[in-house]
């Protein structure tokens, strides 16, 4: 009778639980993304048909399923799946499931996966009262973090664990998701509520690549209702839809316009259109490219550091992710629009193109070939090479160009920002060179080789 009883409230527990607990796969094949860790053939799939032991570190956006891959891995390999938390978890904790990991291994031969939830919150010395139990395989263990563990998991734990990176999940993983939720009779809605193709599409760019995300809206959404709308969707989780295609004309039109209030040095369209795309739920890393190209196309030398802001931008959105990192991206948007312009360098770059593909493109001059191999002297390779560290200047009148291009004049800089100061010395430097004369020493000319001229170094 008690069983009965038991086994009712195990199933009153299983509905009750959140939509995104309930569609949780419960073996390798359901499990939609990550085919590069799922598949056959790759290391992790080989651990779990093989029943080995194990020790992981995933690693990833939120919502990518990585409490997904401990879960299954428990149940695929029968193992005891004990879970805990890094935000409310300490020493004590982590004993405490090594202990009863220890205990059901002697009484009853059966594995125990620990599954440490943001392990990357734990300190050096909690993270280090794992390590008995990852060396003595009294656990098979399996950390999930945000953060890049190179950074965020004690050496130790690192080196004894397989690392496997997730990615966000996609268009269609997160289509996949919402569709199985709408349908599945056991677990999802069962068919119940409907979805239209205009609220599916708002959905799974609210979702951001993030599964969890995309069943908790869901979820609210359904709620009373047996039909959802754009409308309907809009309301439950109080966010506007942003008519917003990632592959139509309003992708096209809104990046051409944040890249050009940039370049017009309007920092809040700018900031407006960024906006519009992160709560459209367009790639944070292709926004992170965009930026990275835009510093040097239309900042350029006139400020240099606006390349190091947005490469540092696109670091920060691979380290940290979404929300977060929408601050990252307004910092480098902000700094790039009121940067002073040049567009020196991309002018620079296409004008040299221009003289390859146009088939300017002469034979190395003798001096400047390398002269460390069999037979290179004989050739002639480096002979009269001067080496410009040997001059005060750093600087020796002796040509570098083939004789086709020689004396073409790529770089211009502008008078803005700080490429202002380059301007005169580029003046100077291509008046030393192309005068024909090393004014770097008296008497001196290009045709010596000095004898501290470094061997494989800068002549090769």
């Amino acid at each position: 009778m008690d069983s009965l009883f038991d086994d009712a409230g195990e199933r009153a527990a299983a509905s009750a639980a959140p939509l995104a607990v309930r569609m949780r796969p419960r073996t390798l094949d359901e499990v939609i993304g990550q085919r590069h860790l799922t598949a056959a053939g790759t290391p992790f799939r080989k651990l779990i048909e093989n029943d080995a032991p194990m020790s992981l570190v995933l690693w990833g956006p939120p919502g990518t399923g990585k409490t997904t891959l401990a879960s299954v891995v428990s149940q695929v390999t029968k193992r005891r799946f004990t879970e805990i938390s890094a935000v409310t978890a300490g020493v004590k904790d982590v004993r405490a499931a090594i202990d009863g990991a220890k205990q059901a291994l002697a009484f009853n031969g059966r594995q125990t996966l620990l599954f440490v939830d943001e392990v990357h919150r734990f300190s050096k010395t909690q993270q280090d009262a794992l390590l008995p139990a990852v060396e003595n395989r009294w656990v098979s263990f399996i950390g999930a973090t945000t953060e890049n563990p190179s950074f965020s998991v004690v050496s130790p734990l690192l080196s004894r664990s397989l690392l496997l990176t997730l990615q966000p999940l996609d268009d269609e993983d997160i289509r996949a998701l919402i569709t199985r939720a709408l349908t599945d009779s056991e677990r999802g809605l069962g068919g119940k509520v409907a979805m239209d193709d205009e609220a599916l599409g708002h959905l799974v760019r609210l979702a951001g690549g993030d599964g969890r995300r995309a069943f908790t809206y869901l979820e609210v959404a359904a709620l009373g209702t047996d039909t959802i709308d754009a409308v309907t969707l809009e309301r439950a989780v109080d966010k506007a839809a942003v008519r917003y295609d990632r592959d139509g004309d309003q992708h096209y039109d809104v990046i051409s316009a944040f890249i050009k209030s940039m370049r017009g040095s309007d920092a809040d369209a700018a900031l407006h259109y960024l906006a519009r795309m992160i709560e459209a739920g367009e790639d944070p890393r292709f926004i992170a490219r965009r930026l990275i190209v835009h510093a040097s196309e239309d900042v350029g030398m006139a400020d240099p550091t606006a390349l190091q802001t947005a490469v540092a931008a696109a670091q920060a959105v691979e380290f940290v992710g979404l929300p977060e990192a929408r601050i990252n991206l307004a910092q480098a948007v902000i700094h790039i629009a009121l940067a002073p312009k040049s567009n020196a360098v991309v002018k620079a770059i296409g004008a040299a193109q221009a003289d390859v593909q146009a088939g300017l493109i002469g034979a190395v001059p003798n001096h400047l070939r390398d002269a460390h191999y069999p037979g290179a002297k004989r050739l002639g390779h480096g002979q009269g090479y001067v080496y410009p560290h040997d001059r005060p200047e750093g600087i020796v009148g002796q040509q570098y160009a083939p004789d086709e291009v020689n004396g073409r004049a790529y770089y211009e800089p502008s008078s803005h920002g700080l490429e202002a100061r380059f301007s005169e010395r580029s003046r100077l430097i291509r008046e030393i060179l192309h005068s024909g004369k090393d004014r770097g020493q008296d008497g001196g000319g290009a045709g010596e080789t000095p004898a501290s001229e470094p061997e494989g170094g800068e002549t090769t």
